[in-house]
């Protein structure tokens, strides 16, 4: 397991771990260029409005951080690789004890659909990872996400490394040294993660 101070660190300084898929094995990352979602400026797809206003899904926060982890960290598809090994697993756990780690989940019919989880320190949520078992779960979740960061006076979303998934929430590179001085002012402004009524 990680130690709190040392993860923490980390991620105060833009860095963060993941486990090799085959050996467990922790390494450190700070990609260059970074993936962000400007918060301010996501806009909620028609198709998703619609599942929204319906109120298909049961939104929650932290009511069951360590399901969110563990069906985060299975495979996908067969074949496809993990990077959240039992050690990510206890660190973030400890880290969500302490309230630096957060998840948003969705329910359908009282079992959890879908959710996301991450770090949030100063106004920075660092997003971790997100899965589903219902369509729509996680997308619903990451709206809720979005939600509770402007509500809370959130000013940097990371998501790390660019693909479709982020993409389709607005998903943008910068570079990395544009990314830390973001990250410095944003760590400085103090927030709750609180999800609006």
């Amino acid at each position: 397991m990680i130690p709190a101070d040392i993860l923490i660190n980390g991620y105060l300084n833009g860095i963060f771990p993941m486990a090799d898929d085959a050996s467990g094995e922790i390494y450190w990352y700070s990609p260059d260029p970074r993936a962000i979602i400007p918060i301010y400026s996501y806009k909620c797809q028609k198709s998703l409005r619609s599942v929204i206003n319906k109120k298909v899904f049961e939104i929650k926060i932290d009511s069951d951080f360590e399901a969110v982890i563990r069906s985060c960290s299975k495979e996908r598809f067969e074949g496809d690789g993990v990077w959240i090994s039992e050690d990510i697993v206890a660190s973030y756990l400890n880290l969500h004890k302490l309230g630096f780690a957060h998840s948003v989940e969705a329910y359908f019919e009282g079992k959890l659909a879908g959710g996301l989880y991450g770090v949030a320190l100063g106004s920075v949520f660092y997003g971790e990872s997100m899965f589903f078992n219902i369509p729509n779960a996680s997308k619903v979740a990451f709206h809720y996400l979005i939600e509770i960061l402007k509500f809370n006076n959130f000013q940097l979303l990371d998501t790390q490394f660019i693909n479709d998934n982020v993409k389709r929430f607005g998903a943008i590179e910068i570079p990395r040294r544009r990314f830390q001085m973001l990250l410095k002012d944003a760590l400085k402004i103090e927030t709750s993660f609180i999800l609006p009524e």
